[in-house]
């Protein structure tokens, strides 16, 4: 129900309230990605394929309806046209092998890097849409112009930075020192280039392993 209600909003805020999708689909991501952290905080991996197997359901669903209907329109880009629906599945089939393997890889530290992705990357394309003035253009396995911006980067790594840190206190309260928040500088710093570089529709895999794999080599 949580999937299917932050689709309806997406396609929702688009249709009648005429917001971009480079806007709408990042709510969604937001809301997903979220929701993620908490499940695994609270339920490990067992919750996480639970929820990504029910995501998948309403994904599935919004691809079958697909042009014009709202829960489709929420998460398909116009500028990634003829490939709309290819850009919703391979960036969903990332999440879920980047999720994954995460949780197989770095136990409960996955939960950093979903809310790294969830937060740190949900606001660079809104804020590339909104002020990037400085694009420059990323690998794409389709022939589409694909594009990010030094402003959005530049929101990544910020709020990347706050979310490694949130992340850091919800799996363990004492260990946030000046030390710590020293060190979270270059994971975040990290995860900005990763997501600055990563092909387009796959930063959704590299942002999730990263921080973990940083944060469990650098803060032990």
């Amino acid at each position: 129900m949580w999937a299917l209600g932050a689709l309806y909003l997406s396609g929702s805020l688009k249709r009648h309230r005429r917001w971009k999708t480079g806007y709408t689909r990042k709510v969604f991501h937001f809301l997903i990605f979220s929701c993620a952290a908490l499940v695994s905080w609270r339920w490990g991996l067992p919750g996480v394929c639970l929820f990504g197997g029910m995501t998948s359901l309403v994904i599935l669903y919004a691809l079958i309806r697909g042009d014009g209907h709202l829960l489709y329109e929420g998460i398909a880009r116009e500028k990634d046209a003829p490939y709309r629906t290819h850009y919703i599945v391979m960036p969903y089939l990332a999440t879920l092998l980047g999720g994954i393997a995460a949780n197989l890889l770095f136990g409960p530290a996955a939960m950093i890097g979903y809310l790294v992705t969830g937060v740190g990357d949900a606001i660079g394309e809104p804020v590339g849409t909104r002020f990037g003035r400085h694009e420059y253009a990323v690998p794409s396995f389709r022939k589409i112009k694909s594009t990010r911006s030094l402003e959005g980067s530049a929101a990544v790594f910020g709020v990347s930075y706050l979310a490694l840190l949130l992340g850091i206190g919800l799996l363990s309260p004492d260990a946030l020192s000046l030390p710590v928040l020293g060190k979270a500088l270059p994971i975040a710093l990290a995860c900005a280039l990763a997501e600055a570089v990563s092909p387009h529709g796959w930063d959704n895999a590299t942002l999730q392993i990263l921080p973990a794999y940083l944060v469990t080599v650098l803060m032990v």
